[in-house]
């Protein structure tokens, strides 16, 4: 069975996320592995955990957090991406 994963994007700055700008993605995938494998295909970015729900890019020039999705806290407009309406 599939889960709806949050994703948000963001660039970095000294490390650190900087929210500078921002995607929103929401992802149906088996796992947060599958969802990562997801959002790697999507993004042509490769992606390493780094703990706390977040993950870096190979350069480090950008970061994403994934979380399940929580329809009361993660419901917003402006997505860049909704697995919700099926493919």
């Amino acid at each position: 069975m599939k889960t709806l994963f949050f994703v948000e994007i963001t660039d970095t700055f000294g490390g650190e996320a900087n929210f500078s700008w921002l995607t929103r993605h929401i992802i149906k995938a088996k796992s947060i592995r599958g969802c990562v494998g997801a959002l790697a295909r999507r993004s042509g970015i490769s992606w390493r955990n780094v703990g706390g729900g977040r993950y870096d890019s190979h350069s480090g020039a950008t970061c994403a957090f994934i979380q399940e999705y929580d329809p009361e806290y993660n419901d917003c407009v402006g997505l860049e991406t909704d697995d919700r309406m099926g493919k």
